[in-house]
């Protein structure tokens, strides 16, 4: 398939590509009655005329691969089109129809579910450009993964060098969404190759017997030396032989991947072989594509795979019946297998780290990701102008944010709906994209070696008899694990302890900021008790920070700017009046 060099007026190439594939479907089909035709009159009439269905065929074989030629390339223009709108539903935040990886969230996670990173408008919609199942899974254990800054910033040179090629990231994705389709699990294929493949010398003598017996046994029927019946009695011999590679090939007819996939891991290549790199990282996972040979390995794969996943088919069964065509098949296999079944059978792994990495630079693209990232060796957090990834940028409000050396906790008061929990998810959603080597939806960020844990979002659970009060006790049980084994944990705690009565909570909330004090651990710990901000007059290594609301007659109004010290004044009060609640 040739990839177009531009996406420009793609309405118009794809009309004028189905055309051409509708042309070369008409010829095919005048063809295959013309070939009919001539059988017909050959077998009855004329038997000369069957001399013509040799270079009939080959033609009719030509007309096929062009028309699936055009084809595959109106299936890539019709996924660059869809690509197209896709950035745009994107950009406008509206992810409804993107797949939410909702099978990844897991509540035991330390903070996938609270920080919105699977299922509706999530993370994943945003940032999720792989194609395949295995490609898919990898993002998710990325976006999952620890915080670890060992070889962060080399990810983010390789993403901002790759988030440059816009049309080698354009494509590859195109690719896959054109012709991975129905993925067949590849595992019993992959281990196939890693057997050899049994050869016996009885079938070198039969590859060359059945192509020559066959011919022999045409011509000499054409030709009237020897009488018809004996093109069944060669058929009768040939049903006998081929019944000693049945078995294997069969087997490998079911074990072999889809036709799409090989395809796509057949472009993939060969993208990745004109492709050159700078990056350090993106070279060491360009080496294996270099030299051209996965990109040999996988059009004879390709070739193979056509052979292997038609043998069914009405034609080959005829030719095979007459040429013993599964010997030349074996032999092809085995000659395969033994040069590129090594190279090829971890090749997935391989096109699965691309699939990310072009996710990754596709998203850093789409939302021009140029903010500074910094990974310090002391544990300190600071941002400056940092907003939510999943907000509209023209609605997003930026702030800036530091937790020092010497603070442990921030003790984070404001009214309800000023900002809160949005800001806390903020923070640890650009913590997650920097950990995946983006860039931060922020001017800067700077990061100490931290694990990230989260108590946000705890809701009951009827199924296992768990009351939300409870599952944010959990929640808080594994954070202060994590400290008392003394990682240097990063907390982010929402409205902290909601599930019980006023005294408990302030009495509570205080002894769980005083047991993490003891630890490595610092974070943040939303409120709407204010009396916990007298605590730092008690601690200094606690600081109060708020978001405030303003209030009149008729509405409330937010800045969703964070401010230094505790919420001077709070407005629950003045909501249940808005919603119609009368206070005598």
């Amino acid at each position: 398939m040739k990839i177009p060099s531009h996406a420009d007026n793609l309405t118009e190439v794809i009309k004028s590509t189905q055309q051409k594939a509708f042309l070369f479907s008409l010829f095919r089909l005048f063809l295959f009655l013309l070939l009919g035709a001539t059988l017909i009159v050959g077998l009855s009439d004329n038997r000369l005329l069957l001399l013509l269905l040799l270079p009939g065929s080959v033609i009719f074989v030509w007309l096929i691969k062009r028309f699936n030629e055009y084809n595959d390339q109106v299936a890539f223009l019709k996924e660059l089109q869809q690509m197209n709108v896709e950035r745009k539903k994107r950009a406008d935040r509206n992810l409804e129809q993107f797949d939410p990886g909702t099978e990844f969230i897991d509540k035991s996670h330390p903070f996938c579910n609270d920080l919105d990173l699977f299922g509706p408008h999530s993370l994943f919609q945003l940032i999720n450009h792989t194609v395949s199942r295995s490609g898919r899974s990898l993002l998710a254990q990325k976006i999952k993964s620890q915080i670890s800054p060992d070889i962060q910033g080399e990810k983010i040179t390789a993403i901002d060098e790759l988030s440059t090629k816009n049309d080698f990231n354009r494509n590859f994705e195109a690719i896959g969404r054109a012709f991975i389709k129905d993925e067949k699990n590849k595992q019993q294929f992959y281990h196939w190759l890693e057997n050899p493949e049994k050869w016996k010398p009885l079938y070198t003598v039969l590859l060359v017997i059945g192509p020559l017996g066959g011919f022999s046994v045409l011509i000499a029927v054409l030709f009237g030396i020897i009488h018809v019946s004996w093109i069944g009695l060669w058929i009768l011999l040939g049903m006998v032989t081929l019944s000693m590679l049945f078995k294997p090939l069969q087997q490998a007819t079911l074990i072999w991947p889809n036709q799409g996939d090989v395809k796509t891991f057949r472009l993939w290549s060969e993208l990745l072989e004109k492709e050159t790199f700078q990056s350090k990282f993106l070279q060491l996972h360009h080496r294996p594509f270099q030299e051209g040979q996965l990109t040999k390995g996988f059009k004879s794969l390709e070739q193979t795979s056509f052979l292997v996943q038609n043998r069914l088919n009405l034609v080959y069964l005829i030719f095979n019946l007459i040429f013993w065509l599964d010997f030349p098949l074996m032999w092809k296999l085995k000659n395969w297998k033994n040069q590129f079944g090594d190279q090829l059978s971890h090749i997935e792994s391989l096109l699965d780290e691309w699939q990310l990495l072009v996710s990754l630079a596709s998203f850093s693209k789409e939302e021009n990701l140029t903010g500074q990232v910094n990974w310090a060796e002391d544990t300190v957090i600071q941002a400056s102008n940092l907003t939510h990834p999943l907000l509209s940028p023209s609605i997003a409000v930026g702030n800036d944010f530091e937790l020092d050396q010497n603070t442990k906790t921030i003790l984070l008061t404001g009214a309800n709906m000023s900002g809160k929990t949005t800001f806390m998810r903020a923070l640890g959603v650009n913590l997650v994209l920097i950990n995946l080597g983006l860039r931060p939806f922020a001017s800067t960020m700077s990061c100490g070696p931290f694990k990230l844990y989260t108590s946000m979002r705890n809701t009951d659970n009827l199924g296992e008899s768990v009351s939300s009060f409870y599952a944010e006790l959990a929640r808080i049980r594994q954070i202060l694990q994590a400290s008392e084994k003394g990682e240097n944990v990063f907390f982010l705690m929402d409205e902290i302890l909601k599930g019980t009565n006023t005294t408990d909570r302030i009495m509570g909330s205080e002894a769980l900021i005083r047991q993490l004090a003891a630890t490595l651990a610092k974070g943040i710990i939303s409120t709407h008790d204010i009396e916990l901000s007298q605590l730092e007059n008690q601690y200094a290594y606690l600081q109060n920070r708020s978001f405030h609301s303003e209030i009149d007659d008729r509405e409330i109004r937010f800045d969703y700017k964070l401010k230094e010290g505790p919420c001077p004044s709070f407005n629950a009060h003045k909501l249940m009046e808005l919603m119609g609640i009368k206070f005598q």
